[in-house]
């Protein structure tokens, strides 16, 4: 009975944290094609998400056939696509996107990373939910995290650009939208059909400023394989897992989980771009870890509580 009573939450947080690992990767990849191979930022932001909404739309048809378009037979669950696709979808690839092609995935990823701080300040206004102390006291911990991580233990100044600060900023706010947003939608439907229509609408808007088969850049295989690496690993299967994971726990524990993604994303920027870490940021990254732990065994305490 016990061991029932943790399960949900922590398949959500599970299901989150493997979310947050293909975004890290995807990250990794989106430096590599912003800064490496010059991708212009409008160019792959369009090709990203109509590929993504093609593909996801004909699993939905596949599999749901026309429930696909039951999406849109109530104003509510119609708004909850819409919204997510231009507020959360599209604004947070925008955002994500520029704050590595102006820095670095590392300083990006640890920036989206306040997301959570966003979804409980909303909870807090809009629905009068008090956050438990636990969480609290993990996001306390995982954002003094961040600052070590982005200031290097030099406290007076960023080690990054302002704008790219700003443009990270910006993707912690859309990344709680995209957390927040869809939920409605999801709750009658496949998680892939919301998807696919976020990702579709998306791809629309985006190539309607600027289509991707005029003026394409250079394509070579280096180019093929990466949009194909952020294809699944940054669009099709995180944002999926990612709806999927709010069926088992709320938004703002989910949110939390994003911390992966930095450390991911960390590590592959030491791998594969000689990024050097120092003590400072190492600290850092161990105490998103420890504030990953303190999330988990507060939410597992909590859902036993409740239920026993």
């Amino acid at each position: 009975m016990k061991k029932q009573s943790h399960n949900p939450v922590l398949k959500g947080i599970v299901i989150a944290a493997i979310a947050s690992v293909m975004w890290g990767i995807s990250g990794t990849t989106l430096q590599l094609i912003s800064q490496n191979l010059a991708i212009p930022a409008t160019w792959m932001l369009s090709m990203r998400t109509f590929s993504a909404g093609i593909i996801l739309l004909a699993i939905s048809f596949v599999f749901y056939g026309k429930k696909t378009f039951h999406v849109f037979s109530r104003p509510d669950t119609a708004w909850s696509v819409v919204s997510y696709a231009i507020l959360g979808l599209m604004a947070n690839l925008l955002t994500f996107y520029y704050a590595i092609q102006t820095g670095n995935a590392s300083a990006a990823t640890i920036l989206q990373y306040l997301s959570p701080l966003f979804i409980v300040i909303g909870g807090v206004l809009f629905k009068h939910r008090r956050p438990f102390r636990s969480d609290v006291i993990a996001f306390i911990i995982a954002l003094l995290g961040v600052l070590f991580c982005i200031t290097r233990g030099n406290f007076t100044q960023l080690d990054l650009p302002l704008v790219s600060l700003l443009w990270g900023l910006g993707s912690g706010v859309t990344a709680a939208f995209y957390v927040v947003l869809p939920q409605r939608a999801a709750e009658d439907n496949p998680p892939v059909v919301v998807l696919g229509w976020g990702t579709m609408i998306a791809g629309l808007l985006f190539n309607l400023y600027r289509p991707f088969w005029i003026n394409p850049p250079h394509i070579s295989w280096v180019l093929v394989a990466s949009v194909a690496t952020v294809v699944l690993f940054g669009t099709i299967l995180p944002f999926g897992l990612l709806m999927e994971a709010t069926r088992f726990a709320p938004s703002d524990v989910v949110s939390i989980m994003d911390a992966m993604q930095s450390i991911t994303t960390s590590i592959l920027s030491v791998i594969f771009f000689h990024l050097h870490l120092n003590w400072v940021e190492i600290i850092g990254i161990a105490l998103v870890i420890i504030a990953i732990f303190i999330l988990q065994e507060g939410r597992r305490r909590a859902s036993y509580d409740i239920h026993y």
